[in-house]
């Protein structure tokens, strides 16, 4: 059946993303949640157990606090209070782990380490998945049972000052509060004092019951300058003094007889070395968490802080005030602030922890009696219920409590084998959609793939044996072996799976469908092979697109590809994926330096006649000039590969990145150290000057004006931030945001890009002029480069300066003088892009985001121009290596059309209206946020923006075929 491209096309994408869909369906876990719908109340709280007489009352112990203030300090790492440093960092807070009655922790977060998950998992105890990451962005009202609710719905009083996701996730549940945004990381001053201005007034009142305060500084600090920053000390010494301002007035306020107050020292958060966060390295998931009251004993030295979970403050918090437990809670009460209480009312809150995470496996586990720790509790409560009625007969002998306590052992170790049970919960996947949605993908990148040559040769059309694969006899036995692999599975699954929740009419046409994809894509293959024709009793296809001859360069980027692509299957390669793309650009050099040492040395040996046309260029024709090879250019080629080899060596030395090596030392580090600041600005002032020198020779003299005046503005915006100096200044001097000069910088952008975008629409429109178009496309790049320049921190200018350097030297000396095709183009500047991706510092952590560019001359936080610069900054070696490639590749088609030849059909896209879509597309897709599933998704990514890629280009691919015919 005869196909057009186009329609081939919209036949391939739409069913990709029905593939995508299905995985992802299965990739994000059921959340634990229970299935009521209300929330918890004190009227539904069990009774307290009691053997061998009527049920018991179901009464709450006393409360232990009477007031909460709780003071969290975004991105608070448990190594600034309790390492080495704690003592000069935050003293007083020190001396209160160390002597006071105090109990210390260090609480562990679950990974995304970002804001808006980690307030959720501190106020209703659950775990929250990665899918809260995006919604971080705009937080919608919290609708699920937690903390905040219960305490309102109790009558407590709740003050709170800080960052407004509080406000947006609690709308109308504070008596007073003043929000803060928590997006304008260029703030650290203003942000925290904002809350601390309330502070004296608030303390000296008496109407609230709960407190509330997020301070943002410290968070703010670690993404502009990282965790070593000389800034650090003094906002934490400013935490410190608020800490003991709260501290005193709580003292003061302190009555006789009544019930003691409670101040909470915690961190939602850690920091990476780099001071973002997001991931799950030990900085970033490890906060401190201090616990202050006369409630406790007083210590008399520094003791190891406990190891807890983040969540296990929710139920701790509830039941220190009266309240029920979040439904949806997988923490368990933190023993040591029970230890003051009596043996029964510690048995009873450990109870009624204990009830409340059985109900909740009850509704997330189908086979929640096999679990452990439920059986584990009903001994517990029974063990309880045979305790409380020698309790009740007034036993008060040992036997007594040493039943007691080992009830109490009990007890601890149900909470932790349920809670346990519960947190595993979450990495549960719907392994047969993944599966069936992989499937579904890699089946339909196979045809497209064996469809490619047919769709992009003259006819533009593609012949699907549609009709034979149907009346084959294995498309209805792989029917029949479909359908009972689906039935297998739905009734043996220990979990309930999504596919087995569809009707059987869905199932069935999926099982047909992707029957008969298997059958064409085998009916396809075979004709590919040269017994093909003798099979079908026809003769293959002949296009020109169709009879492809492949050199050795095109087998290893091919092979190189594929192979990545493949590796993206293991987590490990996905976490040290840097290491792939730097194997492979070394080795791509010397397959290019060889195929150099070919043209001037082994092509000058051969005869006339007798040459052989071993260059990898299949499409071109080249004079093959003896004497060509006795100029300079010759040397210049040869010491080309070698060249980008060295600068590719020391860019990998200087951001160290990945997973398992991001925390060692390196260049970067150096660099960034206040004592070679003057080595720092030296490097800076020369990458810019060479960016100019590299940049400036396609401009016209009024961007070459713009560009150096803007290139001077970068270096005046990173001495007002204080990253480099000029000559005259001192390292010791006052810092600034910056504002003035990167607006300065922005004006020359916009007017570069305005200047590049006029010459490119008179040439489309006016005037058929290339050297215009060229001119004008060249223009859009350098602006492009100004902005990123200013966006990269001034040790990453070498970065941008090699990623010039090569560029200039490969379309010099490589791809003009071994006249490479456009395909073999193409992938070179896709694995140049993938690796300064990397060379950057960035990973496939969310952690290595570096967001604060996203604030670069913005005084208040707007989300759109934020989140473009984020995304530009953190893009910018591929964006920058596909901005070249339509700029070489179109000069390239306007000097010699025959030279881009049929692989120009993977830059179709770029060169498309549709580019921008794609761009944001792809963005979004690898915003890395699967980094920590075992069954990595990543593979599905690379193998779908293959698909994207050649799918759509196959609409341009017809438009040029119909447009063609036009002419004609």
């Amino acid at each position: 059946m005869k196909v057009r491209s186009s329609v081939f096309a919209s036949f391939i994408l739409l069913f990709e993303v029905v593939g995508i869909a299905l995985f992802l369906r299965g990739f994000f876990p059921v959340p634990v949640k229970s299935s009521l719908s209300s929330k918890s109340k004190l009227s539904d709280l069990p009774e307290e157990p009691l053997t061998g007489r009527s049920p018991n009352s179901s009464r709450l112990p006393q409360p232990l606090f009477n007031r909460v203030v709780i003071m969290l300090v975004d991105a608070l790492r448990e190594d600034f209070v309790f390492g080495p440093n704690g003592r000069v960092y935050m003293p007083y807070t020190r001396h209160l782990v160390e002597r006071a009655s105090s109990q210390s922790f260090v609480a562990k977060a679950r990974p995304p380490t970002v804001t808006m998950p980690r307030i959720k998992a501190l106020t209703t105890g659950s775990i929250p998945g990665f899918i809260d990451v995006v919604m971080n962005l705009n937080s919608p009202a919290l609708l699920e049972d937690n903390l905040i609710w219960q305490a309102k719905t109790a009558g407590k009083r709740i003050v709170f000052y800080g960052d407004d996701t509080w406000v947006r996730l609690f709308p109308k549940h504070f008596m007073e509060y003043d929000g803060t945004t928590s997006f304008f990381v260029s703030d650290y001053t203003e942000v925290d004092n904002n809350v601390t201005r309330h502070l004296d007034s608030t303390l000296k009142r008496d109407d609230w019951d709960i407190l509330i305060l997020h301070y943002l500084g410290l968070d703010h600090i670690g993404h502009i300058s990282g965790p070593h920053s000389s800034l650090i000390q003094p906002k934490l010494l400013e935490m410190d003094d608020i800490l003991k301002k709260i501290h005193s007035a709580l003292i003061s306020k302190e009555a006789e007889g009544s019930l003691p107050y409670l101040l909470v020292l915690c961190g939602d958060h850690g920091m990476s070395e780099t001071g973002s966060h997001g991931g799950s390295s030990e900085p970033e998931v490890n906060t401190p968490l201090v616990l202050i009251s006369p409630a406790f004993k007083r210590k008399v030295g520094m003791e190891k802080p406990g190891v807890v979970e983040q969540v296990d403050l929710t139920p701790t918090l509830a039941l220190g005030l009266g309240l029920p437990i979040s439904q949806n809670s997988v923490g368990r009460v933190i023993p040591g602030v029970l230890e003051e209480t009596s043996l029964r009312d510690q048995l009873r809150f450990l109870h009624l922890n204990g009830h409340q995470l059985s109900c909740l496996l009850k509704d997330s586990v189908p086979d929640y009696k096999k679990e452990v720790g439920f059986e584990q509790f009903r001994v517990a409560e029974k063990a309880h219920g045979s305790w409380m009625k020698l309790y009740m007969e007034g036993n008060t002998s040992e036997v007594l409590s040493n039943m007691g306590k080992k009830v109490l052992k009990q007890y601890l170790e149900a909470l932790a084998a349920m809670s346990s049970a519960l947190g595993k919960q979450l990495g549960k996947y719907d392994m047969y959609s993944m599966v069936a949605g992989m499937m579904f993908v890699f089946q339909l990148l196979l045809v497209l793939l064996l469809a490619m040559p047919e769709a992009l040769g003259s006819a533009a059309a593609v012949d699907l044996p549609v009709l034979p694969a149907l009346l084959s006899l294995p498309f209805y036995l792989l029917c029949l072996l479909l359908a009972s692999v689906h039935v297998l599975v739905c009734t043996s699954a220990e979990s309930s799976c999504y596919l087995c929740s569809l009707s059987w009419g869905l199932v069935f046409a999926a099982v047909v469908f992707s029957s008969a994809m298997f059958c064409i894509l085998v009916s396809m293959a075979t004709r590919r092979l040269p017994l093909g024709p003798r099979i079908h009793r026809k003769s293959p296809i002949s296009s020109s697109g169709s009879e492809w001859s492949l050199s050795e360069l095109d087998v290893l980027l091919l092979a190189g590809t594929v192979g990545h692509t493949l590796s993206l299957a293991a987590s490990s390669f996905v976490e040290e994926e840097h290491q792939t793309w730097y194997f492979l650009l070394s080795t791509l050099c010397l397959a290019i330096f060889q195929d150099v040492c070919r043209k001037y040395f082994r092509e000058q040996s051969a005869s006339g006649d007798e040459k052989e046309h071993i260059l990898p260029s299949k499409d071109c024709h080249h004079s093959t000039n003896p004497k060509a090879g006795n100029n300079p250019e010759k040397w210049l080629s040869l010491a080309t590969p070698p060249f980008i080899l060295l600068c590719c060596r020391l860019l990998r030395s200087l951001n160290q990145t990945g997973v398992q090596w991001a925390h060692l030392p390196d260049v970067g580090h150096w660099l960034n150290s206040s004592e070679h600041k003057t080595v720092l600005s030296l490097l800076a002032a020369f990458c810019l000057v060479l960016i100019y020198l590299l940049v400036q020779r396609r401009c016209s003299w009024v961007s070459k004006v713009a560009l150096a005046l803007g290139l001077l503005g970068v270096y005046s915006y990173r001495a007002a931030v204080g990253n480099v100096l000029f000559p005259w200044q001192h390292s010791g001097r006052t810092m600034s945001k910056g504002t003035v000069e990167a607006r300065f910088v922005y004006v020359f952008v916009l007017g570069i890009l305005f200047t590049g975008s006029k010459d490119l629409l008179r040439s489309q429109i006016i005037t058929a002029d290339a050297k215009l178009k060229s001119r004008g496309l060249w223009e859009i790049y350098s602006g492009l480069v100004l902005l990123v320049a200013l966006l990269f921190r001034p040790h990453n200018l070498p970065i941008l300066c090699c990623c010039l350097l090569i560029q200039t030297l490969m379309v010099q000396f490589i791809w003009e003088k071994l006249q490479y095709d456009a395909a073999q183009t193409t992938i070179m500047h896709y694995w140049f892009g993938q690796a300064f991706f990397f060379f950057q510092g960035n990973s496939n952590n969310i952690a290595t985001v570096d967001i604060s560019v996203g604030f670069v001359g913005l005084e208040s936080y707007v989300e759109a121009p934020a989140i473009f610069l984020t995304a530009l900054s953190t893009y910018a070696g591929p964006l920058l290596w596909a901005c070249h490639l339509v700029c070489y590749l179109s000069s390239e088609r306007d000097r010699s059309p025959v030279a881009v030849g049929h692989g120009c059909y993977c830059l179709a896209l770029l060169r498309s209206v549709p580019a921008a879509a794609y761009i944001v597309l792809v963005t979004v897709l690898r915003y890395h946020l699967f980094i920590w599933s075992v069954f990595s998704p990543k593979l599905l990514y690379e193998s779908m923006h293959l698909l994207l890629t050649a799918a759509v280009c196959l609409f341009f691919n017809t438009m040029d075929q119909s447009h063609s015919s036009s002419k004609s």
